[in-house]
């Protein structure tokens, strides 16, 4: 996948939408980040910090980028913003619903000055629905899509925090997907200009497939209670004999006999997808004291066939050989390490410099002609930074 020579326009800011960027910026499109001139996108000061002093998020999701600071609220600041929309194929936006358009930046305006462009809206809750204007952070979007409620749950019977941003980073993906998808369409004369309406909320719902059939039905799936959440013993984690934990995914009947020969207790075999609680239970308790037998690297080493891995923790997964050889860790000497693009793809190696506020903006606007002296008049205006 080659993005060179699509220029974004990024107003977002935090997680969800500059992971959405890069993702983008590391497959060759030019990402234009446009920060307002005060402090500038809030994750650039968010601890942990790296040895540089850059907020370790921002540093992981603004890679390669250009920064330019703009003051969309004064006519200076919004008409550079129309200057350099007339170079770009994508506006992304992640404001609350009915800013842009306070702004005088929001998709109906831009359309009226470049009618092919590409506008995303990545919000919590959407442009529509009784919640769109509310407030919310991935938490509120995980618990509202129903997430948060099958996690795990302690002896209290509180629902867990999940271990990453579930809606942020799914938010994110899915927005990158749709504006390809939608570049994609304008080039082959689908259409023109699109607009997406991204809700984080509906994306996390949409991470529900696995429930969403029975909670369909009028049913309430919960932790453990259901086939790819605990509820079958031979789909499920496992303690070791050192005190870490294997998952166990033997699914198809092929990977449960591969399984059951491996441990040798073929006598297992045909208990497979057998529904009745008192034979699960037994063979949860079975399960149990196999795996007790082992410690966690001899179960990762039994055989590709037994469908029997290793529960790491994230220190673990990013020194892990497997991830560093496929070159998804990107090391760069200049730089703090950081989650590269989720695939192996054809591109350039990806600029892996981080901008500093307001870095760009002289270049980036002299490039759609702004001279010195309009440049000056700007910032002592403090339309630009």
């Amino acid at each position: 996948m080659r993005l060179d020579g699509v220029r974004v326009l990024d107003l977002t800011r935090l997680l969800p939408g500059p992971y959405a960027t890069q993702l983008l910026a590391d497959a060759g499109a030019d990402v234009i980040k446009i920060e307002d001139t005060d402090s500038g996108d809030y994750a650039r000061y968010m601890p942990p910090v790296t040895d540089s002093g850059v907020g370790a998020v921002f540093d992981g999701v603004n890679r390669g980028k250009r920064s330019v600071a703009l003051d969309l609220k004064t006519d200076g600041g919004r008409d550079a913003f129309y200057r350099l929309l007339d170079d770009a194929d994508v506006v992304f936006e992640g404001f609350r619903p009915g800013v842009a358009e306070r702004l005088g930046i929001d998709y109906d305006s831009v359309r009226e000055h470049k009618s092919s462009i590409v506008y995303c809206s990545l919000s919590g809750y959407g442009q529509s629905g009784p919640l769109a204007e509310r407030a919310g952070h991935d938490l509120n979007y995980v618990g509202r899509a129903g997430l948060l409620d099958m996690t795990r749950e302690d002896e209290s019977s509180k629902p867990q925090v999940p271990g990453y941003p579930v809606a942020d980073m799914a938010g994110g993906l899915f927005a990158a997907f749709a504006i390809v998808g939608a570049l994609c369409s304008r080039e082959l004369g689908n259409s023109d200009g699109e607009y997406i309406d991204v809700a984080m909320t509906d994306v996390a719902l949409s991470f529900s497939q696995v429930i969403a059939p029975q909670a369909l039905a009028g049913k309430n799936p919960r932790p453990g209670a259901t086939p790819l959440t605990g509820d079958f013993p031979w789909y499920d984690t496992y303690e070791t004999a050192d005190g870490a934990y294997v998952t166990l995914a033997a699914l198809e009947p092929k990977f449960w006999q591969a399984f059951c020969e491996t441990v040798e207790r073929e006598d297992l075999v045909s208990e497979h997808m057998n529904t009745d609680p008192a034979t699960m239970q037994a063979l949860r308790e079975e399960l149990e004291s196999i795996f007790r037998e082992r410690t966690r690297e001899e179960w990762e080493n039994v055989g590709d066939g037994a469908t029997v891995d290793g529960v790491y923790t994230p220190k673990e997964a990013v020194e892990a050989a497997q991830f560093n050889e496929r070159g998804i860790i990107r090391r760069d000497v200049d730089q703090a390490p950081r989650i590269g693009f989720p695939a192996v793809i054809d591109t350039p190696e990806p600029d892996e410099s981080i901008p500093a506020h307001g870095e760009h903006t002289d270049d980036v606007l002299r490039s759609v002609g702004y001279d010195q002296r309009i440049l000056e008049q700007l910032r002592e205006t403090g339309a630009i930074n």
